[in-house]
């Protein structure tokens, strides 16, 4: 179960990373395309496995095999409430969202794998957030997975049974986790309206 400091941390980089998912394309002189529960739960997993994959943590969302991907719980908990608290509509920051985006270079400054992190997580989302749900979707299955007690049998998400659990960030060991301070986890909630 997540502590309260870690449903911080999730609600305001998942606040940052639907503002990246929104974010116009310059390249393609577009937005970076149409946003759905599908495929920011694909982002969201897509992110803290490669936060993962450099030994870090700053995304706490369990996720289970769905028959689109990966799906968290948590995660759509997570969006549920920001949305209730008018931070997001449908799949869109409000205006009350802003303050979230302003403070977050603050508590990215606070600690130094806080900004490898977001370095990662704009990665992530300036790689996905352009395809649409299906090719986002078949990029998720295609990534193998393996247990902690078989780290050298690899399985494809496409071939686990639909509810399996995929990832628990709470049994899985880093070296650095995004991290804030007292006063920044709530000057953040705060701007999230809890």
């Amino acid at each position: 179960m997540r502590k309260p400091h870690e449903m911080t941390i999730d609600r305001a980089l998942l606040v940052y990373l639907l503002h990246l998912a929104e974010s116009f394309d310059e390249a393609q002189g577009r937005l970076h395309g149409f946003m759905t529960d599908v495929k920011l739960q694909q982002l969201a997993f897509l992110c803290e496995l490669q936060l993962f994959g450099k030994g870090l943590k700053g995304l706490h969302f369990e996720f289970f095999r769905y028959a689109y991907g990966a799906f968290s719980k948590d995660l759509d908990n997570d969006l549920l409430s920001l949305r209730h608290k008018e931070r997001i509509e449908n799949f869109s920051l409000t205006d009350k969202a802003e303050e979230v985006l302003k403070i977050l270079p603050e508590a990215v400054e606070e600690a130094e794998p806080n900004q490898r992190m977001v370095d990662i997580v704009q990665a992530v989302a300036a790689t996905y957030a352009p395809q649409d749900s299906s090719a986002i979707t078949q990029s998720v299955e295609a990534v193998e997975i393996s247990t902690p007690e078989q780290p050298e049998q690899k399985l494809a998400i496409r071939d686990i049974s639909f509810h399996s659990t995929l990832l628990v960030p709470s049994r899985i060991e880093v070296q650095g986790e995004f991290t804030l301070s007292p006063r920044m986890a709530a000057r953040l909630n705060a701007a999230m309206g809890y």
